[in-house]
């Protein structure tokens, strides 16, 4: 199987303070990865050094075997990677439409099929195209974040947090699209908090805390283990 993210002894610093504590991890081409754990683990740091958002103090970040660091977001951007950050961030002044053509700002080519793509995947959105993004709910703006990371052609994208702050039928609205996504081609590295829902969409996992990786497997191991049952599911050990 071949690994289209490689990351190898990834240290993320803030004024001193390790976020990131020497983490490696694979992310195989064409399946879903998760990270879970809490609070201040070191995830979203993670997903912002892979895409140039912030810079490593150490380590290797190699994506279909070129090397990420120091070549700025613009062009990782290029190369096929984009991210969803936490919160959504859409343009709220600006409509639907405009949102998905932000989202393509790097591409000269014909948008129109991609942009048929993701009315397809999410038709809410064509419904409220030249709606101002301000006006949507928080599971519509959720869903055109997605729908903007898509319209750059990413060959993988990162989701951070994608379920936070949603009721939650609209969480399997939004886990059902990220599957969807998935089965058309798109490789996909989440960060999430909702661990029951990443692991069960999850191939693979991988659980952090305080900037360290602390095991890995399937996500059908992971949820099955004693451990990650009683720390980030709710439930006793046996």
């Amino acid at each position: 199987m071949n690994n289209i993210l490689e990351v190898r002894d990834l240290k993320v610093t803030y004024g001193g303070i390790e976020a990131v504590r020497g983490i490696s991890f694979d992310v195989p081409e064409g399946k879903v990865v998760t990270l879970i754990g809490a609070n201040g683990a070191g995830k979203s740091s993670t997903l912002r050094s892979i895409v140039g958002l912030e810079k490593p103090a150490a380590g290797t970040i190699q994506f279909e075997r070129q090397e990420l660091v120091d070549l700025g977001t613009e062009n990782i951007v290029t190369r096929g990677i984009t991210l969803v950050p936490e919160g959504r961030r859409v343009f709220v002044n600006l409509t639907v439409y405009e949102n998905l053509r932000m989202g393509a700002y790097m591409r000269n080519d014909d948008l129109e099929a991609d942009l048929n793509w993701v009315y397809d995947l999410f038709p809410r959105l064509k419904e409220r195209s030249w709606q101002p993004a301000g006006t949507l709910s928080g599971g519509e703006q959720q869903m055109l974040a997605i729908a903007r990371a898509l319209m750059s052609k990413p060959k993988l994208i990162m989701m951070d947090e994608p379920s936070l702050g949603l009721a939650p039928i609209i969480v399997q609205g939004v886990f059902d699209i990220i599957r969807e996504i998935n089965r058309q081609g798109v490789t996909i590295l989440l960060v999430e908090q909702n661990a029951n829902m990443a692991l069960k969409a999850a191939d693979l996992a991988y659980v952090m805390e305080t900037g360290k990786i602390t095991m890995s497997g399937t996500g059908k191991e992971l949820a099955e283990n004693d451990e990650i049952k009683a720390a980030y599911l709710g439930k006793s050990r046996k």
